[in-house]
């Protein structure tokens, strides 16, 4: 009998809506957690420390690695983004449901480390240029972090077949409704 899914990751290139799909899956299912990362990077507006990252110094982040605590990390552009072990250890062992909302290298660390309580979601979009108007059209980042995001689609894109699932986000109540099946058929294993 295959283990229930614990460890729920849902990695897409910056503007495929993997956000939005993560916090319908936590409205979804109010017992499951959301996994908040640590980063480098300033809060944007409205974000709050401990609530949707943890943000931390570089010299922070850098003793972190050092000392093997963290399940995942990546610099990605000029900051670091991760995911702290003790964390995902506390939830496991108290057998709660967490929902990452992570990179692609990251989500593959994670089926790496925990391959039985990992369940990988690619939420991939309709296609490049309907990313990249969406990325416009959000306005959030710099031209010069906009190409940045560009160029890393074709390689998070090269990756998806790693995962255990991809849902094209071309219809979002139509990836809404197969998240859905997804994880109540993966989560709800005995």
């Amino acid at each position: 009998m295959e283990k229930r899914k614990q460890l729920i990751v849902l990695s897409a290139p910056s503007g495929a809506g993997k956000t939005t799909l993560a916090r319908f899956l936590l409205s979804s299912f109010p017992d499951f957690k959301f996994s908040i990362s640590a980063t480098t990077r300033k809060p944007r507006e409205n974000e709050v420390n401990g609530r949707d990252y943890f943000f931390l110094s570089t010299e922070e982040f850098k003793e972190l690695i050092s000392k093997n605590e963290l399940v995942e990390y990546e610099q990605i552009f000029d900051n670091y983004y991760g995911t702290l072990k003790s964390q995902v250890e506390k939830s496991l062992r108290n057998g709660e449901t967490i929902v990452f909302d992570i990179d692609v290298k990251g989500a593959l660390s994670i089926k790496k480390l925990y391959p039985e309580e990992s369940l990988l979601i690619f939420i991939a979009p309709p296609s490049v240029e309907v990313l990249k108007q969406r990325l416009i059209a959000r306005g959030t980042e710099s031209p010069e972090e906009l190409e940045k995001r560009l160029k890393r689609i074709e390689m998070e894109l090269s990756l998806k077949d790693k995962f255990d699932y991809v849902i094209v986000n071309d219809d979002l109540e139509k990836a809404k409704k197969e998240l859905i099946e997804i994880v109540q058929k993966e989560t709800m294993r005995l």
